[in-house]
């Protein structure tokens, strides 16, 4: 959003309900001017781009790839579209219960922009309940503040926030009827926008009054348009955040939002360029589901295999419980708290007194000890193996996946210098598609290795390891081709091995992938949980 011209819900306050006067939801005063573009539903594999002949793997649908994509469309809007979404459903309510636009917006946010709960709720009855936990004055009753005795405008009255003397024509306020002076409440709203980060949900300045600043009233109190720009940023994003259909683009610098017709873990691809997975928000991760994915990035974030090895090769002095390392053989540990100085036995913690330099006297008075705490070391050392198996194959896809996409730059140049080769740019075209498959099998890899973490042994896992081994080997023999240099001499030879080879690398990666979801659906797949 770029301005804040057309964002004033205006209507008449005069009166309400049938016989109000309220804007009807067509008239011009209650829409936002957003211009004429048109939101079309596209294909996933046109947002963003064209897609490749061939590639129907790209993006995956999340069931099959190898098949006919499943019909996942959305839509990528801009925050401008957003916001005349946004009005579009307050106007689509607005038809039903005939309440000023700002009001209906403060109703739909409280239900997280839910229609049905909030016209289930509205006509239950209790209105005047609804518009209480709401924190909105009922539009339909009489203001208090016309109720008040009038006052002459040129009176004195004093800012009940600044305690300064304003005319009484200075002073605004709510249908709470707490009026402050017209400084009080730009300061008060700039401060909940910009130091705060507050949009929906800002009150009343008055001491315990809870009625909700309404949308009309801060478009007019401020003035500066980059506090105004934030407030709709906020009210948009609480809009997008609330909206079980809505996915704001998780690449940065990017303002789209991608629109679903039912929210699921599919893939959608922004305009951006971005693929991502609309239910976690993560780059697409096919083959495995988000809960694992989750779950792997917190272990990773957490550092938690690090606290392993710390676990395998430290423990606490048994008597000042300082943490003690153990960078020798020799099982004599003599605390390092000058303080404390304790001497104590590595294995069994027990004092090392007793146990003179004999290794046996621990071993025959503490033997169950002894034995339990080499078991929960050995324990720990093969946890940490396992995890960095896993961790190193990941990290090294996913570093061979981002110089894979520099690959497109060097592919570039690679098309120009067969074209003075006596080739068409059809013919080089083969170059560019076997870096798509390079990068697709790359990715599909790299979380292959997720799943594998938290994957039980059993006779369908054993066949996915060999199906993650044969893709692994295709793709780096593809990787390899794409790296030689071209002779007139080995042009021929390098584009039917380079066409060979993305033929097969992207046959195995369909395989592998029909392979997992035939066991989600088959439900063959048993998971270590941490």
């Amino acid at each position: 959003m770029d301005s804040d011209e057309g964002y004033n819900y205006d209507f008449d306050e005069d009166e309400c309900s049938e016989d109000s006067g309220a804007e009807e939801p067509g008239d011009d005063d209650d829409t936002l001017e957003l211009g004429d573009d048109e939101v079309e539903l596209v294909d996933p594999a046109e947002a963003g781009g064209e897609r490749d002949e061939g590639l129907e793997t790209l993006g995956g649908s999340g069931h099959g790839t190898g098949q006919e994509e499943e019909d996942y469309r959305f839509e990528v809007l801009t925050a401008e579209q957003i916001l005349q979404h946004m009005v579009e459903c307050i106007r689509e309510v607005n038809e039903v219960i005939q309440n000023p636009a700002t009001i209906t917006r403060i109703l739909l946010s409280h239900f997280n922009w839910d229609r049905e709960k909030l016209m289930e709720r509205y006509f239950d009855g209790n209105v005047d309940k609804l518009f209480s936990e709401c924190h909105v004055i009922n539009p339909c009753k009489k203001s208090r503040t016309r109720l008040m005795s009038t006052r002459s405008a040129a009176q004195d009255l004093p800012c009940q926030i600044c305690y300064l003397n304003y005319p009484n024509s200075y002073f605004t306020g709510l249908e709470c009827g707490h009026k402050f002076c017209m400084q009080c409440w730009g300061d008060y709203l700039t401060t909940k926008i910009i130091e705060e980060g507050m949009g929906q949900t800002i009150s009343c300045p008055a001491h315990s009054c809870d009625i909700l600043v309404d949308d009309n009233t801060v478009m007019r109190l401020i003035t500066d348009s980059k506090v105004k720009l934030k407030y709709q940023h906020l009210i948009t994003n609480s809009f997008v955040e609330c909206n079980r259909l809505l996915k704001w683009c998780p690449a940065p610098d990017c303002h789209h939002v991608v629109k679903v017709q039912y929210p699921d873990a599919k893939p959608v691809r922004c305009k951006c360029g971005r693929q991502f997975c609309f239910n976690c928000g993560e780059n697409w991760h096919d083959p495995v589901k988000c809960k694992w994915l989750r779950k792997w990035i917190k272990k990773c974030d957490d550092d938690s295999e690090t606290s392993n090895w710390i676990a395998a090769n430290t423990k606490e002095c048994p008597k000042c419980h300082v943490t003690i390392e153990k960078d020798g053989g020799c099982n004599h540990m003599v605390c390092r708290n000058q303080s404390c100085k304790a001497e104590f036995c590595w294995v069994c913690l027990g004092p090392w007194e007793p146990h003179g330099s004999a290794w046996y006297n621990c071993n025959r008075y503490n033997e169950d000890d002894a034995k339990a705490a080499r078991d929960a070391q050995e324990r720990s050392r093969a946890m940490l193996q396992r995890y960095l198996f896993y961790c190193n194959r990941y990290m090294n896809h996913m570093q061979s996946l981002r110089f894979e996409h520099k690959l497109y730059a060097g592919v570039k140049a690679k098309m120009e210098e067969m074209q003075q080769h006596n080739m068409s740019w059809i013919e080089v075209q083969f170059l560019k598609k076997a870096v798509d498959v390079l990068c697709q099998c790359r990715s599909t890899l790299m979380f292959t290795y997720v799943f594998a973490f938290y994957l039980k042994k059993n006779n369908q896992s054993i066949i996915f390891e060999n199906n993650q081994a044969d893709l692994e080997n295709c793709t780096e023999t593809l990787s390899g081709y794409l790296e030689r240099d071209i002779s007139q001499d080995s042009l021929q030879d390098i584009k039917q091995k380079v066409q060979d080879k993305y033929r097969y690398c992207e046959s195995r990666r369909r395989v592998l992938l029909q392979h997992v979801h035939e066991g989600y659906e088959k439900d063959q797949w048993e998971y270590i949980e941490d």
